[in-house]
């Protein structure tokens, strides 16, 4: 449904795209993560046709970008960082007004925003300003604007910026009903529990090309799989007990935190080095307060890929004097 080859795009001396190579099956949601200025919005802005690339293929639904920009824009929508809705007018006129905008008529105007108020679950407060809903009600609203011609494709740029978890959940259980409904998505986020609950695949970018790609598992496997996390009662019986958790998890990357009282080591089979490790200490009198099996988080695999993100800039900056002449 997407599939975007060796794209480049260059800002004055920077290069904010330089290689990207994404490929979206469709139906899916697909996260593309990234550091401030890795290319994810200036990626978003050229396959919605918002921007020209200066190398590399971009085709969305099929369609070459460059050379049918019109027929693209017809198939798709798109959700930016900052809401694009007019708060003196109800949900229903914003709905609405952006039916008229896309030459839908009249009638079938109002026949899309009475069925996406529905779908949103903001029939109820349709005819209420904008300036009165909340930060989550006025995100579904903003997409649901997206979603006025019923695109194929939907980019969603860091759509739940700046919402409290009440707000973010509701926007991720919109776009879950629409993946459920066919609609192809192609997100964009900062945050990584976003990418793990929605996303299909996820491609990590940094410096403008993409560094890593897959599913959330596999993703993770590449920081080490998974670890027993030991907390003691005593940290002072920390490297006895260091010793006895390398032997029975069968390695020797072992890790101790005395501030914390943790010991920390990889494991092969979580649920037999849970009950080996849990015996063990019982054996040896080795009292813990919590033991756990986890996963790598994507928070450490985004660090692990990415590295130190002290010295980046965010590509917003760099991308707005070209937006200006789009």
């Amino acid at each position: 449904m997407i599939v975007v080859e060796g794209l480049r795009k260059k800002f004055g001396e920077k290069w904010a795209l330089d290689g990207l190579d994404l490929t979206v099956g469709r139906g899916t949601v697909h996260g593309v993560l990234g550091p401030n200025g890795a290319g994810k919005t200036t990626a978003v802005r050229v396959m919605a046709t918002l921007l020209t690339p200066d190398a590399g293929q971009v085709e969305v639904a099929g369609l070459d970008v460059l050379r049918r920009q019109r027929e693209v824009r017809s198939r798709i929508g798109l959700l930016g960082q900052h809401a694009a809705l007019d708060e003196e007018l109800s949900g229903r006129q914003n709905l609405e007004m952006f039916g008229r905008l896309y030459h839908l008529g009249a009638r079938r105007a109002r026949e899309r925003a009475d069925a996406l108020l529905e779908r949103f679950e903001l029939a109820d407060t349709g005819r209420k300003a904008v300036k009165q809903y909340s930060g989550g009600m006025r995100r579904r609203l903003d997409l649901a604007a997206s979603l006025i011609t019923e695109p194929e494709v939907l980019f969603l740029d860091e759509p739940t910026t700046g919402l409290d978890p009440r707000g973010r959940t509701e926007v991720w259980n919109a776009v879950r009903s629409l993946v459920g409904g066919g609609t192809t998505v192609l997100l964009t986020t900062q945050y990584l529990e976003e990418a793990d609950q929605l996303a299909d695949r996820i491609s990590v970018i940094d410096k403008g090309r993409a560094i890593a790609e897959g599913t959330a598992d596999q993703l993770k496997s590449r920081t080490g799989g998974d670890r027993i996390d030991v907390v003691l009662h005593d940290a002072g019986r920390l490297t006895e007990a260091a010793a006895l958790i390398g032997h029975r998890a069968g390695t020797a990357d072992v890790t101790t935190d005395p501030d914390r009282r943790l010991v920390s080591a990889p494991v092969a089979d979580r649920m037999a080095a849970l009950s080996a490790v849990v015996r063990a200490l019982e054996e040896t009198g080795i009292e813990a307060e919590d033991v756990a099996v986890r996963r790598p988080t994507l928070d450490e695999v985004f660090l692990h890929l990415t590295g130190d993100p002290s010295d980046r800039a965010d590509d917003t900056a760099a991308t707005t004097a070209q937006e200006v002449s789009v």
